[in-house]
């Protein structure tokens, strides 16, 4: 276990080192000039110069990296040009937000999603199967962002159960807090869920034509312990994997999902951001959303470990 960590910690490294290259390259290609978008509307050369001068900008591509990753390695992401707050406090602020989506959304796709996926199995080929495949298809198909107007018609404006948009910290009120992110929350959980339905009934399909499942319904356990134990336990490695990368991608910030509801999370700021031509912004969002997919599939390999006797083996 330590030696496979040790290994996977020394591929983490160039990985993430790769990835910021990437980031601040293609960053370099996005249309439009940081020193004139800072200067202001009147354009002032000599602003512009010593907006150039500070920033680095006449500098050549390497060197320009080498200040931002170095700025990067002590807490310097830069400064907003919209904002003028450094680029790190904004990501922190906006963190907890994603974060509690993202938390939310998938409590919402597993407890929707890995139960209809063992019933579907367990009940192949019946009309419960037919029916938990549709919903998962309905799930697939449907536009998140249409879904939302959907649910914002129906629960706020009909109803008015819920807020149709906004944002309340905890902190001030628990309560309204989880009334105003239930909405998103299960609009990015529905998408998810058919995912996880759809994976889930694949792995325990398989599982469930093992010899050791037959054997064990042999010696006469009952069902239930079967399918728990011996079923959903092995068929859970290809659902963590994709829990992890679901769970990443739900960090990284649900940018539709996000701007119909009015959330202050990652998929605001990334939009404001690049309509504001906030270079620093996305690169540093960019690169938080990176990391956290490396460091999630680490999270998803230490996983394969505890449910999978198998992989423990040298």
């Amino acid at each position: 276990m330590l030696r496979f960590l040790l290994r996977r910690l020394l591929t983490i490294v160039p990985t993430v080192i790769l990835a910021s290259m990437i980031i601040f390259a293609l960053q370099q290609l996005l249309p439009g000039d940081p020193a004139i978008a800072m200067s202001g509307e009147e354009k002032d050369p000599e602003v512009i110069a010593f907006i150039r001068a500070k920033y680095h900008l006449n500098e050549p591509l390497p060197i320009r990296y080498g200040y931002w990753i170095g700025g990067v390695l002590t807490g310097d992401m830069g400064v907003s040009i919209r904002l003028q707050e450094p680029v790190a406090r904004l990501i922190v602020s906006k963190l907890p937000v994603t974060l509690q989506l993202a938390v939310m959304a998938m409590i919402i796709a597993l407890l929707i999603g890995v139960p209809m996926g063992v019933i579907s199995a367990v009940n192949n080929g019946t009309p419960v199967d037919y029916a938990a495949n549709a919903v998962a298809l309905w799930g697939l198909s449907t536009p998140n962002f249409w879904l939302g107007i959907m649910l914002i018609l129906l629960f706020s404006v009909q109803l008015g159960w819920l807020p149709a948009s906004g944002y309340v910290p905890p902190t001030e009120n628990l309560a309204e807090n989880l009334r105003a992110m239930i909405l998103p929350a299960f609009v990015l959980g529905n998408s998810i869920a058919a995912v996880m339905m759809r994976h889930t009934r694949a792995a325990m399909l398989q599982v469930l034509a093992s010899d050791y499942v037959r054997t064990a319904h042999a010696k006469g356990l009952p069902p239930t312990t079967v399918i728990i134990r011996h079923c959903l336990r092995n068929a859970a490695v290809p659902v963590i994997t994709l829990g992890a990368l679901e769970f990443g991608q739900l960090l990284s910030g649900a940018l539709l999902t996000e701007q119909v509801f009015s959330v202050p999370g990652f998929g605001k700021l990334m939009v404001d951001a690049v309509f504001n031509r906030d270079y620093a912004v996305v690169q540093g969002v960019v690169l938080c959303t990176a990391t956290t997919y490396i460091l999630l599939n680490l999270l998803a390999d230490i996983a394969y470990f505890l449910v999978n006797p198998k992989l423990r083996r040298p």
